[in-house]
């Protein structure tokens, strides 16, 4: 009976506000007291997501496509749901308004099925209130375009570097952070992450190796350098790598004829041996105000090592097995890739924008260099993508998108790939969050 009127006069406080139950909490009782924390408690938990449901189409049937996933071998159009999220925050503060710890959840759902997206802690320090540490499931501290918000990006997806190097932005692991809480600090627009990680995100079932992924990234949060100007920006740091099962390496490296050539290096050594992923990268934004709304330019480079297999450089999830289940040789490639856009909002309810970004997983070659003749795959392949945009943010709760991506892929010695694909899509998004 206790606990039924602790409920009820709960609900009615959370109708008629703090002030309504403020002359309890004067009285010395433990009933009084209960209730005051509980209120407190829950007055920390928020509850938020969004849907986005879609419907695309694209220039032919079956197409590989890294603007929501591959299209079925017989199917040109499709509805899906992209992304049906819903989260659970809890955060609690001290009395000056600063953090002290925070948890979330949150669960990603299609016609598919349910998947966990975030599952993380957080311990802030509050004597100086600078830095704090985040244990679980979360986004790994490389990159802007990893790290912004599906619900907030403007194109539907990310580009294919960042889908390619971590399908999944998210990853199991520890981090420690120097973030500054108080605006008021000279210092606050500085944050520096740094973590370890498995290495293969949520893409993988479990850690399959031994080996860890070092990341971090320091960054200032958006600053304004000028009257109508602002600036943020970071640098990015990853060094990891996976698990050697076979006893062979391929390596590019220079014939006497000056051709570049995938080279072995054979040896029962190499079993067990780290096969290397090195990223660095950087990344800028900069937004102007102006009297037609608000302009924005952002851009991003990374580059470095790549460790997969023979006919792909995406970065694997699992330990790389033939259909035999038997290791796979490991292919190393230096890449490069990035992206820009450039978006303009007008009346704050509508948006136009277009992004290019490209990715180069072997920097070593280019066009008709890439040739199965000399054991080159289609994972050597360069992509050009080039999209373009338009979004109604009907309001606070709806948006709709508008979407055309144009991959172009390199024209090569590789049967299939001698001419640019019919590969386009258009994307039409109705996302609704609340």
């Amino acid at each position: 009976m206790k606990r039924i009127i602790l409920f009820l006069i709960l609900m009615y406080s959370a109708v008629n506000g703090f002030a309504q139950i403020e002359p309890f909490s004067r009285q010395d009782s433990a009933f009084i007291r209960d209730m005051y924390v509980l209120h407190n408690k829950y007055n920390s938990l928020s509850i938020s997501g969004y849907l986005q449901m879609q419907y695309q189409w694209a220039d032919s049937s079956g197409i590989n496509s890294y603007n929501g996933g591959n299209f079925a071998p017989a199917s040109d159009n499709r509805f899906m749901v992209r992304r049906g999220r819903f989260r659970i925050d809890y955060d609690r503060k001290t009395e000056e308004g600063f953090s002290k710890y925070y948890f979330a959840l949150q669960f990603d759902g299609n016609e598919k099925g349910v998947n966990i997206r975030d599952m993380f802690g957080r311990i802030y320090e509050n004597k100086w209130n600078y830095l704090v540490a985040t244990f679980g499931v979360f986004n790994r501290p490389f990159s802007n375009e990893l790290n912004y918000s599906s619900s907030l990006r403007e194109s539907p997806e990310r580009g294919r570097m960042s889908q390619i190097l971590m399908k999944t932005e998210r990853d199991v692991g520890a981090m420690i952070s120097f973030e500054p809480q108080d605006k008021k600090k000279k210092i606050y627009p500085l944050k520096v992450d740094a973590g370890i990680f498995n290495g293969q995100g949520l893409s993988g079932p479990e850690e399959y190796d031994s080996y860890k992924d070092f990341i971090s990234r320091a960054s200032v949060r958006r600053t304004k350098i000028a009257k109508n100007l602002s600036l943020s920006g970071g640098i990015s740091y990853l060094n990891g790598g996976f698990r050697n099962g076979s006893a062979i390496f391929y390596n590019m490296i220079k014939t006497s004829g000056g051709e570049y050539v995938f080279s072995s290096d054979s040896s029962t050594n190499n079993i067990g041996k780290k096969s290397p992923r090195k990223y660095f990268g950087a990344d800028i934004q900069l937004l102007f105000e102006n009297s037609l709304g608000k302009t924005e330019l952002r851009g991003e480079y990374v580059a470095g090592t790549q460790s997969s297999v023979f006919n792909s450089s995406v970065s694997p999830g699992i330990p790389p097995v033939s259909s035999a289940l038997q290791p796979l040789p490991v292919y190393i490639r230096n890449f490069n890739g990035g992206y820009f856009y450039l978006l303009h909002t007008l009346m704050k309810k509508h948006q136009f924008f277009v992004k290019y970004d490209w990715y180069d997983p072997n920097t070593k070659i280019k066009d008709k260099e890439v040739t199965s003749a000399k054991n080159f795959s289609t994972a050597e392949i360069r992509y050009d993508t080039f999209g373009a945009g338009y979004i109604f943010y009907m309001n606070e709760n709806v948006k709709i998108v508008l979407y055309y991506d144009h991959p172009v892929n390199e024209m090569t010695g590789i049967k299939g790939y001698s001419k640019d694909l019919s590969d386009d899509t258009y994307t039409f998004r109705m996302q609704f969050r609340f």
